[in-house]
């Protein structure tokens, strides 16, 4: 749900709290057993909308209770005295509940400033992907389980190399903002050795190098070990075989004509950053090779996706969920669709980081045909230019 839609329905149910306890107020002055009165009900109104509402809301709600209250009063021929001591009550609870809404206004511009300034710092991180990138169709798609975050422990990545487009899609060990300096770390190691490994194991080896040092540069003694499960996928110039390379992440998909396809990895490797063993030996993992039929998307996720649990706590399943009920024209509605139905899975937010990586073969160009580049010879001239 957009977040201005759940302010604007946060105001509207603050704004009938307080009408709520204004009417209450009223009844309970008009209808109420003596010495019972309203008056506690007419100054909680202000207090709520002093701390809910925006000022002029809050100060209408105060003018209302005061007005209220005089009404009352005058209604049940109450002295002077009760009335003045009546109105002068609501009077000092509006005014502190005013005071509260001006500080409390003043905080959410700092932590709007604050989450702009985070949301900017995170995007620099962790940048939109391209909608092309070679002769792939590219679509993505990130929902962090923070509200105050725009990324947590997740990561992607897509990038055309001289070895062919490379994706890239992990999950660092923790989540939410202290996962996003390693998130940093991976994502740089991808796009500087994306460009200079001549394999794409060769690729996960360097990274792991990467993010080992940078595990044991920032760890205590005691600290646990940081670790990032990962996906890595190189495809052929023309798009259509995939090299798959999977570090404990969860397997990606194979869609096509809503047929889903787990494609387990052929052998099971360590997350990065924990030392592999073939790096120490001085060789690198050999990647599983799939077709990419044309029409076809190669799904990359995290565990947050098939970890979503609806409310009998069974998990999501990709291969029984929207696609596997329809076909799509291109993976932007693929994304979409999906993060779509685990939110209808769940009922609600995000319970953890969710990051989607959709790929498929672009249509060829139509290029023209032969005849159409057809010309009509040029007439020769003579000596003499006739």
């Amino acid at each position: 749900m957009p977040q201005s839609t759940r302010s604007a329905r946060r105001s509207y149910s603050s704004l009938l709290i307080c009408i709520v306890l204004l009417v209450g107020g009223a009844m309970a002055d008009l209808f109420g057993p003596r010495p019972y009165t309203g008056l506690p009900l007419l100054a909680a109104a202000p207090l709520v909308a002093g701390a809910l509402l925006s000022f002029r809301l809050a100060l209408a709600v105060a003018v209302l209770a005061c007005v209220l209250s005089v009404v009352l009063d005058h209604q049940l021929e109450h002295s002077v005295v009760a009335l003045v001591v009546d109105v002068t009550d609501i009077a000092v609870v509006g005014l502190t509940a005013l005071l509260v809404n001006v500080t409390l206004q003043r905080q959410r511009r700092r932590l709007v400033r604050a989450i702009d300034v985070s949301e900017a710092a995170q995007r620099a991180i962790l940048p939109d992907l391209p909608s092309t990138a070679g002769p792939l169709r590219v679509a993505g798609r990130y929902e962090a389980a923070l509200a105050e975050a725009r990324i947590g422990g997740d990561l992607y990545a897509v990038q055309p190399t001289p070895f062919g487009v490379r994706a890239l899609i992990g999950d660092v060990r923790g989540k939410g903002l202290q996962a996003v300096g390693t998130v940093s770390v991976a994502i740089g190691a991808f796009r500087q050795e994306a460009e200079h490994a001549p394999a794409v194991g060769e690729l996960a080896r360097r990274m792991d190098h990467a993010l080992r040092l940078e595990s044991e540069r920032r760890s205590a003694p005691t600290d646990a070990e940081e670790f990032t499960t990962a996906v890595l996928a190189e495809f052929s110039s023309d798009g259509g075989t995939v090299r798959l390379v999977n570090h404990g992440h969860p397997s990606p998909y194979l869609v096509h004509e809503a047929t889903v396809t787990l494609l387990d990895p052929g052998s099971r490797r360590l997350p990065l950053g924990m030392g592999l063993a073939e790096a120490r030996a001085g060789g690198a993992p050999q990647p599983d090779s799939v077709t990419l039929p044309c029409g076809a998307f190669l799904l990359l996720i995290t565990d947050g996706v098939i970890e979503a649990r609806n409310a009998d706590g069974e998990f999501y399943d990709p291969t029984t969920g929207v696609l596997a009920l329809r076909a799509f024209e291109n993976p932007g509605e693929l994304v979409d669709a999906l993060v779509h139905d685990i939110f209808q899975w769940t009922g609600a937010e995000p319970q953890d980081d969710i990051a989607v990586v959709a790929l498929t073969r672009a249509p060829a160009p139509s290029w023209p045909s032969a005849h159409a580049y057809h010309r009509e010879p040029v007439p020769r001239r003579s000596a003499d230019g006739e």
